[in-house]
Protein backbone atom coordinates (compact mmCIF):
# COMPACT_ATOMS: atom_id res chain seq x y z
CA UNK A 1 0.00 0.00 0.00
CA UNK A 2 2.97 2.47 0.77
CA UNK A 3 4.20 2.05 -2.53
CA UNK A 4 0.99 3.34 -4.33
CA UNK A 5 1.40 6.77 -3.96
CA UNK A 6 4.80 6.84 -5.30
CA UNK A 7 3.58 4.53 -8.32
CA UNK A 8 0.97 7.35 -9.49
CA UNK A 9 3.60 10.04 -9.20
CA UNK A 10 5.77 8.04 -11.22
CA UNK A 11 2.46 7.55 -13.92
CA UNK A 12 1.54 11.30 -13.75
CA UNK A 13 4.63 13.44 -12.78
CA UNK A 14 6.76 12.43 -16.22
CA UNK A 15 3.43 13.46 -18.56
CA UNK A 16 2.83 16.73 -16.10
CA UNK A 17 6.11 17.70 -17.18
CA UNK A 18 6.42 16.87 -20.19
CA UNK A 19 3.08 18.91 -20.61
CA UNK A 20 4.89 22.47 -18.62
CA UNK A 21 7.77 22.15 -21.02
CA UNK A 22 5.92 22.17 -23.91
CA UNK A 23 3.72 25.29 -22.90
CA UNK A 24 6.81 27.25 -21.50
CA UNK A 25 8.39 26.22 -24.98
CA UNK A 26 5.13 27.42 -27.42
CA UNK A 27 4.77 30.80 -24.85
CA UNK A 28 8.69 31.29 -24.99
CA UNK A 29 8.40 30.50 -29.17
CA UNK A 30 5.54 33.18 -29.18
CA UNK A 31 7.38 35.95 -27.49
CA UNK A 32 10.11 35.77 -29.26
CA UNK A 33 8.29 35.38 -33.07
CA UNK A 34 6.40 38.47 -32.12
CA UNK A 35 8.75 40.83 -30.44
CA UNK A 36 11.13 39.63 -32.85
CA UNK A 37 9.02 40.18 -35.68
CA UNK A 38 7.06 43.27 -34.67
CA UNK A 39 9.50 45.41 -32.40
CA UNK A 40 11.15 47.08 -34.63
CA UNK A 41 9.82 46.86 -38.24
CA UNK A 42 12.37 46.93 -41.33
CA UNK A 43 10.93 47.69 -44.42
CA UNK A 44 12.98 46.30 -47.65
CA UNK A 45 12.02 45.99 -51.38
CA UNK A 46 8.75 47.58 -50.93
CA UNK A 47 7.19 46.84 -54.22
CA UNK A 48 5.93 50.32 -56.21
CA UNK A 49 5.41 50.05 -59.89
CA UNK A 50 6.28 52.56 -62.47
CA UNK A 51 5.79 52.30 -66.31
CA UNK A 52 9.03 51.66 -68.13
CA UNK A 53 8.88 54.38 -70.79
CA UNK A 54 8.11 57.02 -67.59
CA UNK A 55 11.56 58.88 -68.09
CA UNK A 56 11.07 61.37 -65.70
CA UNK A 57 8.88 59.01 -63.21
CA UNK A 58 11.71 56.36 -63.37
CA UNK A 59 14.89 58.94 -63.19
CA UNK A 60 12.96 59.41 -59.58
CA UNK A 61 12.70 56.08 -59.02
CA UNK A 62 16.77 55.08 -60.06
CA UNK A 63 17.96 58.40 -57.54
CA UNK A 64 15.46 56.67 -54.38
CA UNK A 65 16.75 53.15 -55.18
CA UNK A 66 20.29 54.76 -54.98
CA UNK A 67 20.11 55.89 -52.08
CA UNK A 68 18.07 53.03 -50.36
CA UNK A 69 16.77 49.28 -50.69
CA UNK A 70 13.08 50.24 -49.26
CA UNK A 71 11.71 50.95 -52.26
CA UNK A 72 12.01 48.03 -55.32
CA UNK A 73 10.68 49.16 -58.21
CA UNK A 74 8.38 47.23 -60.54
CA UNK A 75 8.13 47.98 -64.02
CA UNK A 76 5.24 47.90 -66.36
CA UNK A 77 5.10 48.17 -70.06
CA UNK A 78 1.92 50.58 -69.80
CA UNK A 79 -0.11 53.07 -67.18
CA UNK A 80 -2.97 50.43 -67.60
CA UNK A 81 -0.85 47.13 -66.47
CA UNK A 82 0.69 49.03 -63.82
CA UNK A 83 -2.71 50.08 -62.25
CA UNK A 84 -3.62 47.07 -62.70
CA UNK A 85 -0.60 45.79 -60.74
CA UNK A 86 -1.73 48.31 -57.71
CA UNK A 87 -5.45 46.73 -58.11
CA UNK A 88 -4.44 43.31 -57.78
CA UNK A 89 -1.69 43.95 -54.82
CA UNK A 90 1.03 43.37 -56.91
CA UNK A 91 2.69 46.57 -56.16
CA UNK A 92 1.23 49.56 -53.22
CA UNK A 93 1.93 52.60 -55.49
CA UNK A 94 2.29 53.82 -58.47
CA UNK A 95 4.76 56.79 -59.82
CA UNK A 96 4.13 58.10 -62.93
CA UNK A 97 4.64 61.61 -64.43
CA UNK A 98 1.45 64.02 -64.78
CA UNK A 99 0.88 66.17 -67.62
CA UNK A 100 2.14 69.69 -65.66
CA UNK A 101 5.60 68.50 -65.64
CA UNK A 102 5.15 67.16 -61.43
CA UNK A 103 4.50 63.72 -60.50
CA UNK A 104 1.45 61.78 -59.53
CA UNK A 105 1.62 58.84 -56.66
CA UNK A 106 -1.12 56.86 -56.72
CA UNK A 107 -1.38 54.33 -53.47
CA UNK A 108 -4.36 51.67 -52.39
CA UNK A 109 -3.71 52.09 -48.51
CA UNK A 110 -5.99 49.46 -48.71
CA UNK A 111 -3.40 46.73 -49.02
CA UNK A 112 -1.28 47.80 -45.96
CA UNK A 113 -1.41 51.77 -45.21
CA UNK A 114 1.91 51.49 -43.26
CA UNK A 115 3.54 50.65 -46.56
CA UNK A 116 1.66 52.88 -48.10
CA UNK A 117 2.55 55.94 -45.72
CA UNK A 118 6.27 54.89 -46.07
CA UNK A 119 6.07 55.04 -49.84
CA UNK A 120 4.33 58.24 -49.66
CA UNK A 121 7.37 60.03 -47.25
CA UNK A 122 10.01 57.78 -49.59
CA UNK A 123 9.13 59.79 -52.54
CA UNK A 124 7.61 62.85 -51.40
CA UNK A 125 11.28 63.83 -50.11
CA UNK A 126 12.63 62.54 -53.77
CA UNK A 127 10.07 64.44 -55.26
CA UNK A 128 11.47 67.65 -53.00
CA UNK A 129 14.92 66.93 -53.64
CA UNK A 130 14.33 67.29 -57.64
CA UNK A 131 12.01 70.47 -57.46
CA UNK A 132 9.23 69.14 -59.08
CA UNK A 133 5.68 68.79 -57.47
CA UNK A 134 4.02 65.44 -56.57
CA UNK A 135 0.59 64.63 -55.99
CA UNK A 136 -0.74 61.44 -53.61
CA UNK A 137 -4.68 59.91 -54.66
CA UNK A 138 -5.61 56.73 -52.95
CA UNK A 139 -7.28 54.66 -55.32
CA UNK A 140 -8.37 52.05 -52.95
CA UNK A 141 -8.85 53.32 -49.21
CA UNK A 142 -9.43 51.59 -46.83
CA UNK A 143 -12.88 51.96 -44.12
CA UNK A 144 -13.15 55.31 -42.53
CA UNK A 145 -13.77 52.31 -39.42
CA UNK A 146 -10.58 50.68 -40.32
CA UNK A 147 -8.16 53.55 -40.14
CA UNK A 148 -5.54 51.25 -40.11
CA UNK A 149 -6.61 48.13 -42.08
CA UNK A 150 -6.27 45.74 -39.38
CA UNK A 151 -9.87 44.61 -39.74
CA UNK A 152 -9.32 41.73 -42.12
CA UNK A 153 -6.31 40.41 -39.93
CA UNK A 154 -8.44 40.11 -37.28
CA UNK A 155 -11.06 38.88 -38.67
CA UNK A 156 -8.87 36.21 -40.03
CA UNK A 157 -7.26 35.63 -36.27
CA UNK A 158 -10.96 35.16 -34.91
CA UNK A 159 -11.98 32.60 -37.69
CA UNK A 160 -9.11 30.94 -37.62
CA UNK A 161 -8.93 30.84 -33.93
CA UNK A 162 -11.86 29.32 -33.49
CA UNK A 163 -11.65 26.54 -36.02
CA UNK A 164 -8.53 24.89 -34.80
CA UNK A 165 -10.53 25.49 -31.07
CA UNK A 166 -13.32 23.74 -32.23
CA UNK A 167 -11.14 20.78 -33.42
CA UNK A 168 -9.18 20.81 -29.87
CA UNK A 169 -12.72 21.02 -27.88
CA UNK A 170 -14.18 17.55 -30.44
CA UNK A 171 -10.36 16.10 -30.24
CA UNK A 172 -10.57 16.19 -25.86
CA UNK A 173 -14.15 14.94 -26.12
CA UNK A 174 -14.09 12.18 -28.87
CA UNK A 175 -10.53 11.30 -29.16
CA UNK A 176 -8.16 13.01 -31.25
CA UNK A 177 -8.32 10.34 -34.15
CA UNK A 178 -11.97 9.34 -34.90
CA UNK A 179 -12.65 5.30 -34.62
CA UNK A 180 -14.04 4.86 -38.19
CA UNK A 181 -14.64 6.51 -41.40
CA UNK A 182 -18.23 6.97 -40.55
CA UNK A 183 -17.00 8.95 -37.15
CA UNK A 184 -14.45 10.69 -39.35
CA UNK A 185 -17.00 12.13 -41.61
CA UNK A 186 -19.34 13.25 -38.53
CA UNK A 187 -16.52 15.11 -37.18
CA UNK A 188 -15.76 17.23 -40.50
CA UNK A 189 -19.45 17.77 -40.69
CA UNK A 190 -19.37 18.91 -37.57
CA UNK A 191 -16.57 21.03 -38.33
CA UNK A 192 -17.97 22.25 -41.62
CA UNK A 193 -21.25 23.83 -39.42
CA UNK A 194 -19.07 25.38 -37.00
CA UNK A 195 -17.05 27.34 -39.74
CA UNK A 196 -20.30 28.55 -41.69
CA UNK A 197 -22.13 29.48 -38.38
CA UNK A 198 -18.49 31.32 -37.22
CA UNK A 199 -18.10 33.02 -40.89
CA UNK A 200 -21.98 33.96 -40.18
CA UNK A 201 -21.28 35.30 -36.96
CA UNK A 202 -18.02 37.29 -37.46
CA UNK A 203 -19.79 39.28 -40.86
CA UNK A 204 -22.94 39.87 -38.64
CA UNK A 205 -20.46 41.45 -36.29
CA UNK A 206 -18.73 43.40 -38.41
CA UNK A 207 -21.21 44.50 -40.38
CA UNK A 208 -24.68 45.36 -39.12
CA UNK A 209 -23.32 45.62 -35.14
CA UNK A 210 -20.10 47.46 -35.74
CA UNK A 211 -20.37 48.97 -38.99
CA UNK A 212 -17.33 48.69 -40.33
CA UNK A 213 -18.08 46.78 -43.37
CA UNK A 214 -22.05 46.97 -43.62
CA UNK A 215 -22.11 46.26 -47.54
CA UNK A 216 -19.82 43.35 -47.42
CA UNK A 217 -21.51 40.56 -45.11
CA UNK A 218 -22.20 37.70 -47.44
CA UNK A 219 -18.65 38.40 -48.63
CA UNK A 220 -17.08 38.20 -45.29
CA UNK A 221 -18.84 35.03 -44.56
CA UNK A 222 -17.98 32.79 -47.77
CA UNK A 223 -14.74 33.97 -46.98
CA UNK A 224 -14.91 33.64 -42.72
CA UNK A 225 -16.52 30.12 -43.40
CA UNK A 226 -13.72 29.04 -45.77
CA UNK A 227 -10.59 29.72 -43.46
CA UNK A 228 -12.13 28.55 -40.04
CA UNK A 229 -13.17 25.10 -42.04
CA UNK A 230 -9.38 25.23 -43.27
CA UNK A 231 -7.86 25.95 -39.73
CA UNK A 232 -9.98 22.74 -38.17
CA UNK A 233 -9.21 20.99 -40.83
CA UNK A 234 -5.32 21.15 -40.78
CA UNK A 235 -6.03 20.86 -36.85
CA UNK A 236 -8.08 17.44 -36.95
CA UNK A 237 -5.28 16.13 -39.68
CA UNK A 238 -2.12 16.72 -37.14
CA UNK A 239 -4.26 15.97 -34.15
CA UNK A 240 -5.39 13.02 -35.40
CA UNK A 241 -1.60 11.52 -36.56
CA UNK A 242 0.13 13.15 -32.98
CA UNK A 243 -2.63 13.51 -30.53
CA UNK A 244 -1.75 16.04 -28.15
CA UNK A 245 1.42 16.79 -29.16
CA UNK A 246 -0.37 17.68 -32.65
CA UNK A 247 -2.34 20.48 -30.70
CA UNK A 248 0.94 22.19 -29.73
CA UNK A 249 2.14 22.18 -33.62
CA UNK A 250 -1.29 23.58 -34.34
CA UNK A 251 -0.56 25.97 -32.33
CA UNK A 252 3.26 26.71 -33.55
CA UNK A 253 2.11 26.93 -36.94
CA UNK A 254 -1.23 28.72 -36.80
CA UNK A 255 -0.64 31.23 -33.91
CA UNK A 256 3.11 31.76 -33.07
CA UNK A 257 4.55 31.49 -36.69
CA UNK A 258 0.75 32.26 -38.29
CA UNK A 259 0.15 35.63 -36.79
CA UNK A 260 2.86 37.66 -36.85
CA UNK A 261 3.87 35.83 -40.15
CA UNK A 262 0.49 36.89 -41.74
CA UNK A 263 1.32 40.39 -42.64
CA UNK A 264 -1.83 41.75 -41.47
CA UNK A 265 0.04 43.62 -38.92
CA UNK A 266 2.81 44.73 -41.12
CA UNK A 267 3.37 44.06 -44.46
CA UNK A 268 5.12 41.16 -45.39
CA UNK A 269 7.98 43.47 -46.79
CA UNK A 270 8.62 45.16 -43.14
CA UNK A 271 8.95 41.02 -41.53
CA UNK A 272 12.38 39.30 -40.70
CA UNK A 273 13.26 37.41 -44.27
CA UNK A 274 12.40 34.04 -42.69
CA UNK A 275 8.57 35.46 -41.86
CA UNK A 276 8.03 37.61 -45.42
CA UNK A 277 6.80 35.03 -47.35
CA UNK A 278 4.59 33.15 -44.64
CA UNK A 279 1.85 34.82 -45.74
CA UNK A 280 1.54 32.79 -49.08
CA UNK A 281 1.21 29.61 -47.74
CA UNK A 282 0.17 29.83 -44.13
CA UNK A 283 -3.41 29.40 -43.11
CA UNK A 284 -3.45 32.99 -41.40
CA UNK A 285 -1.76 35.00 -43.99
CA UNK A 286 -3.96 33.29 -47.13
CA UNK A 287 -6.81 34.22 -44.91
CA UNK A 288 -5.86 37.97 -44.36
CA UNK A 289 -4.80 38.21 -47.94
CA UNK A 290 -8.48 36.90 -48.86
CA UNK A 291 -10.42 39.18 -46.82
CA UNK A 292 -8.13 42.01 -47.96
CA UNK A 293 -8.94 41.05 -51.39
CA UNK A 294 -12.70 40.32 -51.53
CA UNK A 295 -13.44 43.97 -49.03
CA UNK A 296 -10.90 46.32 -50.99
CA UNK A 297 -10.10 44.64 -54.08
CA UNK A 298 -13.43 43.06 -55.61
CA UNK A 299 -11.13 39.88 -55.40
CA UNK A 300 -8.46 41.12 -57.57
CA UNK A 301 -5.49 39.52 -56.46
CA UNK A 302 -7.28 36.94 -54.52
CA UNK A 303 -6.71 33.51 -56.58
CA UNK A 304 -3.08 32.47 -54.55
CA UNK A 305 -5.05 33.20 -51.29
CA UNK A 306 -8.16 31.18 -52.53
CA UNK A 307 -6.54 28.24 -53.34
CA UNK A 308 -4.04 27.85 -50.82
CA UNK A 309 -6.95 27.50 -48.49
CA UNK A 310 -8.73 25.00 -50.60
CA UNK A 311 -5.57 23.03 -50.43
CA UNK A 312 -5.23 23.21 -46.94
CA UNK A 313 -9.14 21.92 -46.49
CA UNK A 314 -7.91 19.04 -48.91
CA UNK A 315 -4.66 18.29 -47.37
CA UNK A 316 -6.88 17.92 -43.93
CA UNK A 317 -9.58 15.99 -45.14
CA UNK A 318 -6.69 13.32 -46.86
CA UNK A 319 -4.67 13.51 -43.28
CA UNK A 320 -8.09 12.97 -41.15
CA UNK A 321 -9.17 10.42 -43.18
CA UNK A 322 -5.30 8.70 -43.85
CA UNK A 323 -5.10 8.53 -39.74
CA UNK A 324 -8.67 7.15 -39.00
CA UNK A 325 -7.82 4.40 -41.14
CA UNK A 326 -4.13 3.57 -39.75
CA UNK A 327 -5.33 3.89 -36.28
CA UNK A 328 -8.24 1.22 -37.02
CA UNK A 329 -6.18 -0.76 -38.34
CA UNK A 330 -3.86 -0.71 -35.11
CA UNK A 331 -6.84 -1.64 -33.12
CA UNK A 332 -8.02 -3.97 -35.22
CA UNK A 333 -4.71 -5.98 -35.19
CA UNK A 334 -4.64 -6.78 -31.75
CA UNK A 335 -7.75 -8.01 -31.49
CA UNK A 336 -7.09 -10.34 -34.43
CA UNK A 337 -4.37 -11.44 -32.60
CA UNK A 338 -6.27 -12.20 -29.59
CA UNK A 339 -8.88 -14.26 -31.17
CA UNK A 340 -6.26 -16.34 -32.63
CA UNK A 341 -4.57 -16.84 -29.68
CA UNK A 342 -8.00 -17.59 -27.74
Amino acid sequence: MDDEPELRTRDWLPRTAALVLGTLALASAFIAAYVGALHKPDPRDVPVAVVTSDQQAQAVMSAVRARTDTIEPIGYDSRDAASDGLNDRSVYAVLSSAPDGGLTLATASAGAPAATELVTDVFTEAARQAGVPLEVTDDVPVSADDPRGLVPFYLAVGVVLGGYLASTALGISLGTSPRDLRRAGLRIATLAVHAILLGVIGAILVGPVLGVFPDQVATVAVVGALAAFAAGMVAAAVQGWLGLLGTGIVILLLVVLGNPGSGGIYAPEFLPPFLRGMHRWNVPGLATDLFKSAIYFDWRGGGWALTGLLVWVVAGLAGLFTATLFRARRRIQPDRHAVEQG
